[in-house]
């Protein structure tokens, strides 16, 4: 499932037909949802078999803080669960600004990660350091705990509903609404304290300035690009033209009056202060990530 608007569907249809061509003859459903900002499906992209679904939450995120220009959208993963209990048992929730690699989702879908009601994989800022107490914990006096990702969450809709974890996500946000930070992802870590199951960083590789030239050697399945550096906003050429290139053609093809992605094709050159930066930092971070990967013995290896 992706949960998207009119602005991010070029991105979120991108990562579909890329997982769509991983599967052929897939065995679970691609789902796109929308809350408040309706979403229309190109008949172009038909060929993918979306299913769109609009999720009606009322006032449910009324009270939660919210970034300028942003709506309630954005805790609209939290609703997924409840909405399609009756539908299904597993719901993988993805960000739409990812690349897809590989990787089988089937497998990833029939996991079993009990008793916690969600897998993800942990933030990047504890890859290297996975003591380090996230900000949002330090803000709400809550200790050190495990601290992942939500760009790619895993959810058991038995266990999440049973465990009501939409109901006490919302009312910490709207409890703390003053000095909440990062939308859902720091609902999810302040209310579950580390009670999740750790994924693969190979299902969600976070490009930082001290992971990406990793991501060559261990080609993750999926790429996701966290922070304001996009394939589509990187004027500076940080990224590898690989990607903007992927979404550049799928854009021409199937969303011909976008004008989102740029043209222009700029790279970091080898001797820039920024790819010196960069090649430091791996050499720097190196034994540290290598000890963080080494506690997965395979991509579908999961941690309790």
């Amino acid at each position: 499932m992706f949960c998207c608007d009119q602005n991010y569907l070029v991105f979120a249809a991108h990562a579909i037909s890329q997982i769509a061509a991983l599967h052929p003859d897939r065995d679970f459903d691609i789902c796109l949802c929308y809350g408040e900002r309706p979403v229309t499906i190109p008949e172009s992209l038909a060929h993918l078999d979306i299913r769109l679904c609009h999720v009606q939450t009322g006032d449910l995120f009324q009270g939660l803080r919210l970034d300028p220009g942003k709506s309630h959208d954005v805790y609209l993963r939290l609703a997924l669960p409840e909405a399609f209990a009756e539908e299904y048992d597993r719901i993988l929730y993805l960000d739409s600004d990812i690349f897809i690699q590989g990787g089988d989702f089937g497998a990833l879908l029939k996991l079993d990660f009990a008793p916690y009601p969600i897998a993800a994989v942990r933030d990047n800022m504890q890859w290297r350091t996975p003591n380090r107490r996230p900000r949002q914990f330090k803000i709400l006096d809550l200790p050190t705990a495990r601290y992942f990702n939500a760009g790619v969450i895993l959810m058991d809709v038995a266990r999440y509903n049973a465990q009501d974890l939409l109901n006490r996500c919302v009312a910490l946000g709207k409890a703390k609404a003053d000095v909440m930070i990062r939308h859902d992802q720091n609902l999810y870590n302040a209310t579950l304290q580390g009670e999740w199951a750790e994924l693969n960083p190979a299902w969600n590789w976070q490009f930082t300035w001290s992971s990406r030239l990793f991501a060559m050697q261990q080609e993750p399945n999926l790429v996701h690009f966290i922070g304001g550096t996009k394939p589509w906003k990187d004027p500076k050429g940080e990224l590898s033209p690989r990607f903007a290139n992927s979404f550049r053609r799928f854009a021409a093809r199937y969303f011909p009056d976008t004008d989102i992605i740029r043209s222009e094709a700029a790279t970091l050159a080898p001797n820039s202060w920024k790819m010196r930066k960069m090649l430091i930092r791996h050499l720097a971070s190196s034994k540290k990530t290598a000890k963080f990967l080494d506690r997965f013995q395979g991509e579908l290896d999961v941690l309790r």
